[in-house]
């Protein structure tokens, strides 16, 4: 029978191959391991990163909304573009008025046009509804200085 502590391979005893090779496989697990660890730390942070972008994306457009939902602001571009104004107290109604205008509904001058209607009809435009951009067929000329 072999002894593994006093048998020799080459000049070296069995059992110092046996411990070389554990030793080596060691140290290749652990270089392995750290590697995949680091990766996995880079990959890591780079969602971290893209969390915080997206985060202060979202701060970004919860401002935006703030800004676009002024009050003074809405009422602004109802008066510039709808023509819309304050109610006054003769459009106001009572509350018997409000059950006969559940049961009649709104009066027949009160119906709005609709953009789908204007395009139907040819008219092409609305009333509080922005015109469409021109079309490359006809671009906009900006004025152009002449130089005496």
């Amino acid at each position: 029978m072999i002894n593994p502590f006093t048998h020799r391979v080459r000049g070296f005893r069995l059992m110092d191959l046996i411990g070389i090779a554990v030793l080596v496989s060691v140290i290749f697990g652990v270089y392995l391991a750290k590697t995949i660890a680091g990766r996995e730390r880079a990959d890591i942070a780079k969602i971290e990163r893209k969390i915080e972008a997206e985060k202060t994306r979202i701060r970004l457009l919860q401002a935006e909304v703030a800004h676009l939902e002024q009050p003074g602001r809405i009422e602004r571009l109802s008066t510039s573009y709808l023509g819309m104004k304050p109610v006054t107290v003769t459009n106001e109604a009572t509350l018997e008025q409000l059950a006969e205008l559940a049961r009649t509904g709104p009066p027949k001058s009160a119906v709005a046009p609709s953009a789908v209607a204007a395009m139907v009809d040819g008219s092409g435009s609305v009333a509080g509804v922005p015109p469409p951009p021109p079309t490359e067929d006809a671009p906009v000329r900006l004025a152009e200085a002449v130089k005496p």
